[in-house]
């Protein structure tokens, strides 16, 4: 698409009160032509459904109707194919196209706004173009959960750490890891799903804010639209942004999980974790020490998340203080909006190309479980089995890591006569108890890290998707 520079004084917007023309600055600083013409396909929509329903009430004749139809679809052509002529000087991309449409038709060009403001126009352009963003945004986490779920399939016996303060706490498995990223991109997706259902109210009909003479049938216009219906409170509908606070809320809390992701990516292929390996391509070198391989793509990730924090802080600030119904401070509500939602779907691109390809490297995870006395808590259920209370338990165990930490041993390290000397109960078999396949094994609740239960859990995440 060409954007043009036009003077104000080339083409009169509207005929109105003013005296004299806007300056060219002024003109350029109130424009928002520079990125809500990416909502043109929405306006267009908008545009069909508002003129089939002026046409149904008898408030456009058949010739202006099919005049307007053919002309809107000739300039989506326009647009699409790079050849539509953006002007500053018609301010939005709602006057461009109507400009053109006029240019092109002639007089019925101007009856398609009978009933209508920009006001109501631009809500419902952005609830539309957030509806398509929300359905991408969606198919992408979809794909996330795809790959998840096909790397924790061959991980469900792969040891890990499980950490707790990034200290060593339990063996759990990496599936069982991954998974628990799953269940928050599921909790993403019904987010972003319920953003959807309620931001499917139509604003088409409000006009400017409140309401017009003509006998409009909105709920056809929401109909035809693909709303489910139209907006209550012609007030609430053109100053409403509520909508776009929230998608940028859900897109904040995905990008926190991203960003979680992404931090133990880069902790895990640090050498000194050495948990898994990036495939090269979504890694770079430095151009002074030749051994780097730098994980770029979630370090990006996580420094990007700031910044889609910023244009909801942006949005919330942007509302505070309006008083009803539309102000022109609401333009500023689109930059942030549309790199709100672009950022996002770059990210989980990146994500959903990335992470079934990382490669575990299954025995260092396996050695790193073995320290930090990590089946301690399996020791202390073994007593209770034995019939010790948990506290009890917990203080044999205690002085068990003590005794082993001072003698530099593992807890399956210490000798029979040691153990017993700590609990009389103490039988041969907790050296198996102490195991890191055992600890995995015994955690069969639901929701838990044994194998099997992280196998079942991965095909209920299969039936859900």
């Amino acid at each position: 698409m060409n954007d043009t520079n036009s003077s104000t004084n080339s083409v009169t917007l509207v005929g109105n009160r003013m005296t004299e023309s806007v300056d060219d600055y002024v003109a350029e600083f109130t424009a928002s032509i520079t990125f809500d013409k990416r909502m043109a396909d929405q306006d267009i929509n908008g545009s069909l459904a508002h003129a089939q329903m002026l046409h149904n009430q008898k408030l456009l004749a058949d010739d202006d109707y099919q005049a307007i139809k053919d002309g809107l679809e000739e300039i989506r052509n326009e647009i699409r194919e790079g050849k539509f002529q953006w002007s500053v000087a018609l301010e939005d991309v709602h006057m461009n196209i109507e400009h053109a449409l006029t240019q092109k038709i002639g007089l019925a060009g101007k009856r398609l706004h009978t009933g209508r403001s920009r006001n109501d126009q631009v809500a419902t352009d952005i609830k539309l173009y957030l509806r398509d963003e929300i359905d991408h945004i969606i198919s992408e986490i979809l794909r996330l959960q795809t790959g998840i779920i096909a790397l924790a399939e061959n991980h469900t016996e792969t040891i890990m750490p499980g950490f707790t303060h990034l200290q060593t706490a339990q063996p759990v498995s990496f599936a069982h890891h991954m998974m628990a990223y799953f269940e928050m991109f599921s909790r993403d997706k019904a987010r972003f799903l319920d953003c959807k259902s309620r931001l499917n109210e139509c604003p088409l009909g409000a006009a400017a804010l409140a309401g017009t003479p003509f006998p409009l049938d909105r709920h056809l216009t929401a109909e035809l639209l693909g709303f489910d219906k139209p907006t209550e409170n012609s007030l609430d509908s053109v100053s409403d942004r509520d909508f776009a606070i929230e998608f940028c809320s859900a897109t904040s809390i995905m990008m926190m999980h991203m960003s979680r992701l992404a931090e133990e990516m880069v902790l895990w292929t640090s050498i000194q974790f050495n948990f898994v390996s990036l495939p090269d391509k979504f890694c770079t070198g430095s151009s002074i020490m030749p051994q780097k391989k730098n994980p770029d793509v979630p370090e990006l990730i996580r420094g990007k998340t700031g910044r889609v924090y910023g244009h909801l802080m942006s949005l919330l600030t942007l509302m505070k203080s309006q008083p009803l119904a539309y102000n022109k401070d609401n333009q500023e509500d689109k930059e942030p909006l549309f790199d709100t939602a672009d950022t996002a779907k770059g990210c989980l691109r990146a994500f959903a190309d990335m992470v079934p390809h990382m490669e575990p490297n299954v025995n260092v995870m396996l050695r790193a479980s073995m320290e930090g006395y990590a089946t301690a808590t399996d020791f202390a259920d073994y007593l209770v089995g034995k019939g010790l209370p948990f506290r009890d338990a917990y203080k044999v165990v205690g002085t068990a890591v003590s005794m082993a930490v001072s003698n530099k041993q593992g807890l399956a390290e210490l000798s029979m006569d040691v153990l017993q000397s700590l609990h009389e109960s103490i039988g041969p078999e907790i050296y198996q108890v102490l195991t890191q396949d055992a600890s995995l094994s015994a955690r069969r609740v639901y929701g838990g890290t044994a194998p099997e239960t992280v196998a079942e859990a991965i095909q209920r995440a299969k039936a859900k998707m």
